[in-house]
């Protein structure tokens, strides 16, 4: 609290003269220190502290010679490309002859999650017409040498949003898959392929 002193007499000294009082103020700040101390102490309570952030992978079960068949009709093939490019086949092997025409290229964030939306229609009408399973659709994630860990990251993140509840995350290429991506490259160079192909 702050206080207030007086000094002198206030007598009056001669003829009519009076000597004024002296006012001195003094603030006490051990007030506003405990309330300093108090919303520190609050605010540290009050405040959740971020908790780290994971994603949950449920592995499935493997097959006697470890691998799951899988109808193409049924998968998005998406490959992690230098410069955060994203080439994907919709529903078309690598092996498929129309492989090459059928590679398109994308980005990642909003243009891969219509891709995906797209397959997820495309192969929803296909179980409708045919009655197949409901959890047919399937994504394959494959980084190539070019992609960087966060392209891996925003494919991840681009299956939870799109509430994708089949995919892999595949590291290797097959060999078909190396020749599909190394005649694209040609072709975005404006070399010929084999078949004659230019962009």
């Amino acid at each position: 609290m702050s206080t207030i002193e007086i000094s002198g007499n206030g007598r009056s000294s001669g003829l009519g003269n009076v000597r004024s009082n002296r006012l001195s103020t003094a603030v006490d700040m051990t007030p506003m220190v405990d309330l300093g101390f108090l919303l520190i102490t609050f605010f540290m309570l009050a405040t959740t502290l971020s908790s780290p952030t994971a994603m949950s992978v449920f592995l499935p079960k493997k097959t006697d010679d470890g691998t799951m068949p899988i109808k193409a009709s049924n998968v998005l093939t998406i490959f992690l490309g230098d410069n955060d490019d994203i080439c994907y086949l919709d529903g078309v092997a690598a092996t498929d002859d129309q492989a090459l025409s059928a590679l398109k290229t994308t980005h990642s964030g909003f243009e891969l999650r219509n891709i995906i939306f797209a397959a997820q229609r495309r192969v929803n009408s296909i179980q409708r017409n045919t009655s197949e399973s409901a959890e047919a659709f399937t994504v394959v994630i494959k980084p190539t040498a070019g992609s960087s860990y966060k392209n891996m990251v925003d494919a991840m993140d681009e299956m939870a949003i799109t509430r994708t509840s089949r995919y892999a995350l595949v590291d290797e290429l097959t060999p078909a898959e190396s020749k599909l991506l190394a005649n694209r490259q040609n072709i975005n160079r404006g070399i010929p392929t084999k078949t004659g192909h230019f962009k």
